[in-house]
């Protein structure tokens, strides 16, 4: 057998048992890396890149040493679940940098931090001012969290008093001109409504690229054409619209009529109509 096709068979074999480890030892080796992690990850790679090139030696001498170091690691996480000294031991714990606005420069010396670095990870934040920074821990994954003060956080519609109504997950209807019907029937709509959504916009499926229902129930496209112009859903400013009519015509009723029964009714009613348009307001403007 050829030395290249021999390559070839070997490093499919290696990126195979790779790819079926990796599944294995889960999510975490591709995203938040600890230290032991990263050290396993990179001998993993170096391994299967030897076992994939160097012809002359045993591939499944290579396999079984892939599988000492998937191993190992595999049964430490299991044993780290379940104890909480031996998950401070091979993941380390964050270490405070910050803390009621004041920089712990000790802290900083000892993860060997400088100052530049940190202003950097708290730019990254969109944090500009450290006094605006009531606490900030260096994760052991090498993440800053960081905790504004009540004052700089951002106002949200709890502090201002709003109610809103329950966020549900946008539900994506159209991909790539392809109606999804699972995500469809997860959104409480069928095939008559999208269609009927699709012919209020003036498209086709086969023209859409992506299609998406979103919390309030709205369709919204991007189109495979850019050029083309899709017009906004109005139904919701249509019915803030009508609601505020009815609220200057039950107020307008109030002042026109003599009967003080009938006046009363149309002043409660009015007051109904403002509370109503007060609450939902923020969900109908946009």
């Amino acid at each position: 057998m050829a030395d290249w096709v021999h390559i070839v068979i070997r490093a499919f074999s290696a990126l195979v048992i790779l790819f079926v480890l990796t599944r294995i030892l889960g999510k975490k080796q591709i995203s938040q890396l600890t230290f032991f992690e990263y050290v396993i990850g990179i001998t993993l790679g170096d391994l299967a890149g030897v076992i994939s090139t160097d012809v002359e030696s045993n591939f499944m001498h290579g396999v079984i040493a892939i599988l000492v170091w998937c191993l190992v690691p595999f049964i430490l996480e299991l044993l780290t679940l379940k104890s909480k000294t031996l998950r401070t031991w091979f993941e380390g714990k964050g270490t405070v940098l910050i803390k009621d606005g004041k920089v712990l420069e000790e802290n900083l010396k000892k993860e060997r931090y400088t100052g530049d670095e940190l202003l950097e990870q708290l730019r990254t934040k969109s944090v500009f001012r450290v006094a605006d920074v009531e606490f900030a821990m260096l994760e052991s994954s090498g993440d800053l969290s960081v905790l504004l003060k009540s004052e700089s956080q951002p106002l949200t519609p709890k502090h201002l008093g709003m109610k809103l109504g329950t966020e549900k997950p946008t539900q994506t209807v159209i991909m790539d001109g392809v109606i999804q019907k699972e995500p469809l029937a997860a959104a409480g709509k069928g095939m008559g409504w999208l269609q009927t959504e699709l012919d209020k916009l003036g498209v086709t499926k086969e023209n859409v690229f992506l299609g998406h229902v979103d919390t309030n129930g709205e369709l919204t496209v991007d189109l495979y054409d850019d050029k083309l112009q899709v017009p906004q859903p109005r139904e919701r400013p249509a019915l803030l619209a009508t609601l505020k009519k009815c609220e200057a015509d039950l107020e307008l009723y109030s002042l026109t009529t003599k009967h003080p029964d009938a006046k009363k009714m149309y002043q409660d009613s009015s007051v109904v109509m403002t509370k109503v348009i007060q609450d939902l307001h923020t969900l109908l403007r946009s």
